[in-house]
């Protein structure tokens, strides 16, 4: 006959955590703790996902009139919307203190660590300015991508015949040199 009571001391043995990397502001992992669970072979660690939460910035999307922009979520309205707030040091890319739904914010994955729930402009500017937020979001692949995004969409058609052309050049040095390869081998 098979005992189906479980021994709450072994399922709790069975865990184990484990400390996050160390604190990388940049790709924001930060320093939180994981649960691994280890079962066999198979190892369950918890997620990495970017979540709702304050001090995380945010870029506005959509048909909203500060699209494009950053802030940091300073509140949590309810399931749906977020009081943001971006001051950045650029006045072209300042954010005014407002309600924004959350199907108009992109996530990024940095955080302003320590900043405390409904701060006022003032705590928000110094914080970001301290975590250096301009800085590191021009760093990221994804302010680059944009950026290029927004450089092509600038093109004249000359410029773009010159691209088509530069592109054209550079396709037939790559062919020339795989050949030389090819006739080597």
């Amino acid at each position: 006959m098979c005992d189906s009571r479980v021994n709450p001391q072994k399922v709790l043995s069975d865990f184990k955590v484990r400390e996050a990397p160390e604190n990388n502001q940049l790709t924001g992992q930060h320093n939180r703790q994981l649960i691994t669970v280890t079962m066999g072979d198979a190892v369950i660690e918890g997620s990495n996902w970017r979540l709702v939460e304050v001090g995380r910035v945010v870029v506005i999307n959509g048909d909203h009139p500060f699209a494009g922009r950053l802030a940091t979520i300073v509140e949590i309205i309810d399931h749906k919307r977020v009081l943001v707030d971006g001051p950045s040091a650029k006045p072209e890319l300042a954010v005014p203190r407002q309600a924004v739904p959350l199907s108009k914010v992109l996530l990024s994955s940095l955080i302003i660590e320590g900043l405390n729930r409904g701060s006022r402009s003032g705590t928000v500017r110094k914080a970001w300015e301290k975590a250096e937020i301009d800085s590191k979001w021009e760093q990221t692949n994804w302010a680059k991508k944009r950026d290029q995004i927004e450089r092509r969409k600038g093109l004249t058609d000359f410029d773009r015949f010159k691209v088509l052309r530069l592109k054209k050049q550079r396709r037939f040095e790559e062919r020339k040199a795989l050949a030389k390869v090819k006739a080597s081998a």
